[in-house]
């Protein structure tokens, strides 16, 4: 299974980026957990993540800002962001579980917010 992030890149603090991520070569379903993100000299933190019901957890510095869904029929997850910050740079990972197959981590895609 493969996971491939795209979306990111540089942006002015107050900007808006959208991440999304699509799986491919799963034999089951896949089941997209959230986003995380990982800034220089840190380490990996959640973003976003799906909850039950289909509802959505959030970090408490992005609340409010951004937003996470998925197309289960695409096999792709998203996470909008706006009214971004410097401190929202980082590199972002989206994470996805398959029964029977394990989890699964996207290569990563760099967001920089320049202020």
């Amino acid at each position: 299974v493969q996971l491939q992030a795209f979306g990111g890149g540089l942006v002015q603090a107050g900007g808006s980026l959208r991440l999304s991520c699509a799986a491919s070569g799963s034999r089951s379903r896949v089941n997209f957990m959230g986003w995380y993100r990982q800034a220089p000299g840190k380490q990996r933190e959640l973003v976003a993540m799906f909850a039950n019901e289909g509802s959505a957890n959030y970090a408490d510095p992005v609340k409010g800002r951004f937003t996470i869904s998925r197309d289960n029929a695409k096999n792709t997850v998203s996470l909008q962001m706006n009214s971004l910050k410097p401190e929202d740079t980082a590199v972002y990972y989206c994470h996805a579980v398959v029964v029977g197959q394990g989890t699964f981590w996207g290569q990563g895609t760099q967001v920089t917010v320049s202020s």
